[in-house]
C-alpha cells in the first residue's frame, strides 16, 4: 500500500504544487484518495504576464507612507477545478508578525481546508505589508498596520460612506474595526467575510454603491449571512489590500474566509461595476458553495463542546461516586471523633458558663458598688440643704414611677446640682434623663449645666419633671 509520504510525492509532481501543506489538505479533503484528488483537479496556464506586477491603475495612488508600507508584488500559483469554475480560492499566508500582533487565528482557524472543490491561489501577504521576514527582527514598521490605526482608518470609511450614502435606508452593515479585528468577528460566527474595497475616484463608485451595494436585496443578503468589512484605497489598509489581492478594476469585492496553517482564503472576487442581480448570483453561489462546510465546521464546533461537557460530567459522576465511598470511611472516623469532641466541648462550656456566672456576680456586684460611691458622693457634693431665705430657691423633683422629692438650693447653685441631687436618690440610672419644666416648657439639658438656678429662670422656686432618654 502506498503511504502518505509517497502519496504526496505523486501530488506534487503531478499538479505541479510545491506547497506540502496546501498537498496535505488537498488529499485530506478528498480521503488521501490520490486518483480521486488528481481527477478532479485540472492545471490551468495563467495568462502571460500573471506573475507581474499589475498594471498600473490611475485611480489607485498609494497613500503617502514612509519606506516601511512599500508594497512586494506576490508570485501565485493557479488551479482551477474541472466542471467548477465559478469558485476560486486563493489562500494567502500570514506572517507570524500579524498572528502575533493580530489575532491568533492559528489556533481557532475555521479551517475549512480543500473541502469546498474549487481552485486554489497560494501567495504571500507581503504585497500588504505584512511580511514579518524582516532584516531588523525588532522593527515592528512591516505589520499590516497597528490595530489602532486599522481601527480609525475603518470608522472614517464608515462615516465617509454614509455621508456620501446617508440618504439611502439600505446597506452593508460595515464593521468599523481593521481587517483582521473583522476576519476574527467572521472566525467566530462562522461566517464568511465580505471585503469591499471603495475608489472615491472611480467614475463607476457612485452607480455601483447606490444602484448595486445599497440595493434592499443585496444588502440584506449580506448583513445576513456575511460580516462586512470596507476599506478605501486611499487609506493605508484598503490600499495594502487591494495591492496583495491584485485588484485591477473598480468597484471591487471578495470573500474572504479564515484559513488554517497562518492563512485566509480568497474563495470569490468580482471586479468592475454589477447589477443588484448579478451581485446576488454571486453571493448566492459563493455562500451556497460554503454553506455545507461552514455548518460541518460549527457542529464539530458544537460537538466538541459536548463531547467537552459529557467528559467534565461522566468525571464529575465518578468523582462524586468516589467521594461518597470516601465519605462514608471519613463519617465513621468523624463520628467517634464527634463523639469526644462533643464531650470535651460540653466540658469546655460548663466551665466557661460557670467562669462567666462568676463574672457576671463579680461585674455586678462592682457595678453597684460604684454606683452606691457615685451616688455618695453627688450627695455629699450638695452639701448641707440651706434655710429658707430670699437667696434660696425651692425645687420639686417629679419622678416617672410618680415618686415627689422637694430640696433647696441657694439661688447661685448651678443646674448641674439639681442633677447630682438627682442622681444621689437612686430612682434613676445615672445619666439617662432629662430634666425638663412645663410651663413654660424649658429642657434643661446640658448647654445649661453650667447656669446658676437664678439664670436658668428656676428662682425663687421650679417644678421640674424628669424625662427619660429615648433608647434610640
Amino acid at each position: 500500500m502506498v503511504d502518505v509520504a509517497d502519496k504526496l510525492s505523486y501530488f506534487q509532481a503531478i499538479t505541479g504544487i510545491e506547497d506540502l501543506d496546501l498537498c496535505t489538505e488537498i488529499l485530506q479533503a478528498h480521503g488521501w484518495d490520490l486518483e480521486l484528488a488528481v481527477s478532479l483537479f485540472a492545471p490551468v496556464n495563467p495568462p502571460d504576464g500573471s506573475n507581474a506586477t499589475p498594471s498600473a491603475r490611475p485611480d489607485v495612488e498609494p497613500p503617502s507612507s514612509s519606506g516601511s508600507d512599500q508594497v512586494e508584488e506576490p508570485s501565485s500559483t493557479i488551479l482551477a477545478v474541472a466542471g467548477r469554475p465559478s469558485l476560486t480560492w486563493r489562500l494567502v499566508t500570514l506572517p507570524v508578525s500579524v498572528i502575533s500582533g493580530g489575532l491568533g487565528l492559528i489556533s481557532g482557524a475555521v479551517g475549512l481546508g480543500m473541502r469546498i472543490t474549487s481552485g486554489v491561489l497560494s501567495h504571500s501577504l507581503g504585497a500588504i505589508g505584512m511580511d514579518s521576514s524582516s532584516d531588523r527582527p525588532d522593527d515592528t514598521s512591516a505589520r499590516l498596520i497597528p490595530v489602532s490605526a486599522a481601527a480609525t482608518e475603518a470608522v472614517d470609511f464608515v462615516a465617509a460612506f454614509d455621508r456620501e450614502h446617508g440618504s439611502i435606508p439600505t446597506r452593508p452593515n460595515f464593521v468599523s474595526e481593521g481587517f483582521m479585528d473583522a476576519l476574527q468577528r467572521s472566525r467566530d460566527a462562522y461566517k464568511l467575510l465580505f471585503l469591499y474595497l471603495h475608489s472615491p475616484d472611480h467614475p463607476d463608485t457612485p452607480v455601483f454603491c447606490e444602484r448595486t451595494l445599497c440595493n434592499e436585496e443585496v444588502a440584506a443578503f449580506v448583513n445576513d449571512n456575511f460580516v462586512p468589512w470596507g476599506g478605501s484605497i486611499r487609506a493605508s489598509e484598503g490600499f495594502k489590500m487591494s495591492n496583495s489581492l491584485k485588484a485591477s478594476r473598480f468597484p471591487f469585492c471578495a470573500v474572504i474566509m479564515a484559513a488554517a496553517n497562518q492563512r485566509i482564503a480568497l474563495l470569490q472576487q468580482v471586479e468592475g461595476p454589477k447589477t443588484p442581480v448579478e451581485m446576488l448570483m454571486f453571493l448566492q453561489a459563493v455562500f451556497e458553495e460554503s454553506a455545507p462546510v461552514l455548518d460541518s465546521t460549527r457542529r464539530d464546533a458544537e460537538e466538541r463542546i459536548n463531547n467537552m461537557r459529557l467528559r467534565e460530567e461522566q468525571n464529575a459522576a465518578y468523582r462524586a461516586a468516589l467521594e461518597v465511598d470516601q465519605a462514608k470511611e471519613r463519617r465513621r472516623k468523624e463520628e467517634q471523633e464527634q463523639l469526644a469532641r462533643e464531650a470535651a466541648e460540653a466540658e469546655r462550656k460548663l466551665k466557661e458558663e460557670e467562669e462567666a456566672c462568676l463574672r457576671a456576680e463579680q461585674e455586678a456586684a462592682d457595678k453597684a458598688a460604684a454606683i452606691a460611691k457615685l451616688r455618695e458622693e453627688k450627695a455629699l457634693s450638695l452639701g448641707a440643704e440651706p434655710d429658707k431665705g430670699p437667696d434660696v430657691t425651692r425645687v420639686l423633683v417629679r419622678f416617672p414611677a410618680g415618686q415627689r422629692k422637694e430640696r433647696r438650693f441657694h439661688c447661685d447653685a448651678a443646674v448641674q446640682s439639681l442633677y447630682d441631687y438627682a442622681d444621689s436618690l437612686g430612682y434613676l440610672e445615672i445619666g439617662d434623663y432629662t430634666l425638663v419644666s412645663n410651663f413654660p416648657r424649658v429642657i434643661y439639658g446640658s448647654d445649661k449645666l453650667s447656669l446658676t438656678l437664678k439664670e436658668a429662670g428656676l428662682h425663687p422656686q421650679a417644678s421640674l419633671f424628669v424625662e427619660l432618654n429615648s433608647s434610640d
